[in-house]
């Protein structure tokens, strides 16, 4: 993708495209009461197929922000596999076939295996609730259910060669109308260094709010890592590998200058198009709050690039 020249606005000042080609249907799902059926509606059809899960309470920093309406978090977000509008993932996921699933899980590890996601789900889970943030500058804060990333990982014991984890993502295209385009290079590729995946806020992701993951979130399966911007985050994952160098990932090949390998939420560092230094919390998609660094998990995960220049590893 190339650089543009234009002036960049402030991030304050942005109507995001979604916002405005969707505001109708925004302003109804913020309706408490349930009377704007259009958002709500459109959420529990796509959630249809989702059931509870088990878990326990997990440790995960505190919030001062409150969980976004389940409504809206299955509603609103980036998964271009079912197309690059906001509600496009919401009305195209139920054509995804999420039974049976494995993620085959290799590379340098001393137990490579396929695990089917009942055996996933079985193992136990935790809830944690995470600020999530958008490359786009929005934010949600959601209530995931899974486990940490450590924990898969132990089950096939890494060498001490697996420096880098890259995730593959599910491209079917009978399935996902968006992999019939060439916005991205299918499959969809994703990474972290080792000792990013293994921190202890990486979490493997089996659900949201209390149930399995509707389609369009991820199912059955994806990771998140909530310091980092959205796209970090793999959705419906079919394979792990423990590599010994840095993967090349799905939005560093369609544009390296734009989409870094590290990708840390991080104020000080622009997109070339728009600046990083303020975000909507959505709802609220016309008022904006200050950036934090690490998306506000710095206390956590700053050790992890001691003496990194994190302009040049964005």
């Amino acid at each position: 993708m190339p650089r543009y020249s234009f002036p960049k606005p402030k991030g304050s000042e942005i109507t995001p495209r979604d916002v405005y080609l969707n505001r109708r249907h925004f302003i109804a799902g913020a309706m408490a009461t349930g009377v704007g059926v259009s958002m709500v509606g459109t959420a529990r059809a796509a959630s249809a197929a989702t059931q509870p899960l088990t878990f326990k309470q997990g440790a995960a920093p505190v919030l001062s922000d409150k969980p976004t309406a389940r409504e809206l978090a299955t509603t609103y977000n980036n998964y271009y596999e079912f197309g690059t509008s906001k509600g496009e993932p919401a009305h195209n996921a139920s054509t995804l076939k999420i039974k049976p699933w494995t993620v085959e899980i290799g590379g340098e590890v001393a137990k490579p295996r396929t695990i089917g996601i009942e055996d996933l789900l079985a193992m136990e889970l935790e809830e944690r609730i995470y600020r999530m943030r958008c490359v786009e500058a929005w934010s949600m804060v959601i209530p995931w259910v899974g486990m940490s990333f450590s924990k898969l990982a132990s089950l096939v014991e890494p060498t001490s060669k697996a420096k880098y984890v890259k995730f593959t993502s599910a491209a079917r295209p009978e399935e996902m109308p968006g992999v019939r385009s060439r916005i991205l290079d299918w499959p969809y590729t994703e990474g972290l260094r080792m000792d990013e995946a293994m921190h202890p806020l990486t979490f493997l992701t089996l659900g949201m709010y209390g149930e399995t993951l509707p389609n369009q979130n991820g199912a059955p399966v994806r990771i998140v890592t909530p310091w980092k911007y959205g796209f970090k985050n793999a959705k419906s994952i079919v394979r792990i590998d423990f590599v010994s160098e840095q993967p090349r990932t799905a939005w560093m090949t369609a544009g390296a200058n734009e989409y870094g390998f590290y990708a840390n939420v991080n104020p000080e560092v622009d997109h070339p198009r728009w600046s990083q230094k303020h975000e909507r919390l959505l709802p609220a998609f016309f008022a904006s709050r200050e950036t934090e660094k690490f998306n506000g998990y710095g206390a956590e995960v700053t050790s992890l690039y001691s003496g990194m220049d994190l302009a040049a590893n964005f």
